[in-house]
């Protein structure tokens, strides 16, 4: 008994239709694989699903590309407009610039010279020599300027170093001033104390001078007369 034959319409799904999607991806990429083994075809399958995501194929011994230029040869239909046009000649040109200049390269690090000619040799030599006359003044500005630097450095550390002795200088100065005056501080009270001891000496004995006078006054039973201790001669006459 065979299998019914299968409606071919969108199936309404999604889930089923993810499913056929998955499976029959799988079953057309495996038949290009096999007629580009079996018949030595070039083969290219693009496929994109209907959330955007892309699956392709393309037998190892072409590119997608190229059966891409042959299918717009062979049926006459253009694929790429002008602007794509002058892209492609762009990415040509740069492409082969690029070619041409690994091959200038190679010749100045001295490789692949048996191809060259007499002239190309000498051309060589020619921008080899400028090169390195270039490179020698560009050595010589870069010495120069790390000397003008050097001498810079030079210069403000010697004034960093001397402002650094100069405030040495004022600091120990400044304390040597200050000690001084310190020490004339002392000596200056210590003379105004001296000053108020005598002074409070000399009081104190002069208060007790005046006081023992009055107690020995006091102290006196009588009074003293002074007389002559030789007669009153103008009283003999």
């Amino acid at each position: 008994m065979g299998r019914g034959k299968i409606e071919i319409k969108r199936i309404e799904n999604s889930t089923n239709r993810q499913v056929t999607f998955s499976k029959r991806r799988a079953g057309i990429l495996k038949k290009a694989r096999e007629i580009g083994v079996l018949c030595d075809a070039e083969v290219g399958v693009v496929i994109f699903s209907s959330a955007g995501k892309l699956s392709d194929y393309c037998t190892p011994k072409t590119t997608l590309s190229r059966i891409l230029e042959k299918y717009q040869t062979n049926s006459g239909k253009i694929l790429w407009d002008e602007k794509h046009k002058s892209l492609s000649a762009e990415i040509d040109r740069v492409k082969k610039e690029n070619d041409s200049m690994q091959i200038e390269l190679r010749h100045m690090k001295g490789e692949d010279l048996n191809s060259l000619q007499p002239k190309e040799l000498i051309a060589i030599e020619e921008a080899l020599h400028n090169g390195q006359t270039n490179l020698r003044d560009k050595m010589m500005d870069h010495w120069r300027m790390h000397k003008r630097n050097e001498k810079m450095l030079q210069d403000e550390h010697k004034m960093l170093a001397f402002r650094v002795s100069s405030i040495l200088s004022e600091g120990s100065f400044t304390e040597r001033s200050l000690k001084a005056e310190s020490s004339l501080n002392s000596s200056l009270c210590f003379q105004h104390q001296q000053d108020v001891e005598l002074s409070g000496g000399i009081r104190e004995l002069e208060l007790g001078y005046h006081h023992d006078d009055r107690e020995f006054a006091a102290q006196m039973p009588f009074t003293f007369r002074v007389q002559p201790s030789h007669p009153n001669l103008q009283e003999d006459k």
